[in-house]
């Protein structure tokens, strides 16, 4: 028995050590894409994902609600929190292509403040009144491949090319302060897809060296042509590295800083009415650009067998942002997964 169990010791170390079974042999749990897979191999993965937004930014100036209103806007955003599942799959059919889909259901919910002015006695004053909005529903589906373009026994150069599929819906609507208990289109941030057809080329490289690893990635979002609503959302472009090193047997950490720059829409949503516009800043095209510099700090733990199953955790700051504001301002996200392959 002894040994058995000694020789089973022996090959899951010298799994670890080769690279096969390393916690750290895929990038931190917030990075999609990054690795591809043997001929035959797949994977089937969860991501839970948690934005919170809170307060507003008018470059990278803080904007107070009163200040908000100050420049004519009835409703100001409080804060806003994203939630979204994400389903994915991987397959590799050789090894130098692999596959993926990913399906994500979101749900988004937003805090405001409507502040009306009344007159009393020949004197001025208001009245503000909280309220949300929610949306929640599929979003964009998302079909992509990756292919090994270099590889060596330290590193891998992928080529990434994902296409966006428009599942997500643009036509969300929900009651407002202001709607007299009818529900009316919401602005774009409340929107569960972009409406059209995205491609998303990337580069991605990675290194792994016998006591660390890391990698790098570039990716875009570039939109095409206008959604059935009149408008298209803005490119994205992002660029992220990261630094991961085993600390335990099956145990790794990891830390990362990304970028990322997103372009104001163009055109203009014809299912929102058109006063919302200058009633709230999330009503505004031209108030959706902005960039935002992230830190971020991950764990991933490694149970090796026939099926790796995979736990990981990703906790993100951001260190800088300059928003076309007001527009409302990141506080932190998080990324829990779980991933299972064979």
């Amino acid at each position: 028995m002894w040994s058995r169990v000694l020789f089973a010791s022996l090959l899951s170390t010298a799994a670890i050590a080769d690279g096969s079974f390393r916690a750290d042999s895929h990038g931190p749990i917030g990075v999609m894409g990054e690795h591809t897979h043997n001929a035959g191999e797949w994977m089937l993965s969860y991501r839970y994902m948690q934005m919170e937004m809170d307060g507003n930014l008018d470059g990278s100036d803080s904007v107070s609600t009163t200040e908000i209103h100050q420049q004519g806007y009835m409703n100001s955003p409080q804060t806003m929190t994203m939630k979204m599942h994400m389903l994915g799959g991987m397959y590799a059919p050789t090894d130098e292509l692999t596959l993926m889909l990913m399906l994500p259901i979101i749900a988004y919910d937003m805090d405001l403040n409507m502040r009306m002015g009344m007159m009393n006695m020949g004197g001025g004053m208001t009245v503000d009144t909280p309220f949300s909005t929610h949306s929640d529903g599929l979003g964009d589906i998302k079909l992509g491949a990756l292919f090994n373009y270099q590889k060596t026994d330290s590193s891998d150069l992928i080529l990434n090319f994902t296409v966006s599929l428009p599942t997500g819906s643009i036509a969300e609507k929900d009651n407002t302060a202001m709607s007299m208990g009818k529900d009316v289109q919401l602005p774009y941030p409340m929107q569960l897809g972009s409406g059209t057809y995205d491609i998303m080329p990337g580069i991605t490289y990675t290194v792994k060296q016998a006591h660390y690893s890391w990698g790098a990635q570039t990716k875009a979002t570039i939109r095409l042509g206008d959604n059935d609503n009149d408008y298209t959302l803005g490119d994205r472009y992002m660029a992220t590295a990261w630094y991961a090193r085993p600390f335990a047997e099956s145990l790794s950490w990891s830390t990362r800083v990304a970028y990322e720059h997103w372009d104001n829409i163009d055109g203009i949503d014809s299912e929102l009415n058109p006063m919302m516009r200058s009633m709230v800043p999330t009503a505004d095209p031209n108030l959706r650009a902005g960039e935002r510099l992230d830190v971020a700090v991950g764990i991933n733990w490694i149970m090796p067998g026939e099926q790796t199953h995979r736990l990981a955790l990703e906790v993100i700051k951001p260190v800088y942002q300059h928003l076309d504001g007001p527009q409302m301002e990141a506080d932190y996200s998080l990324v829990l997964g779980w991933q299972l392959s064979q």
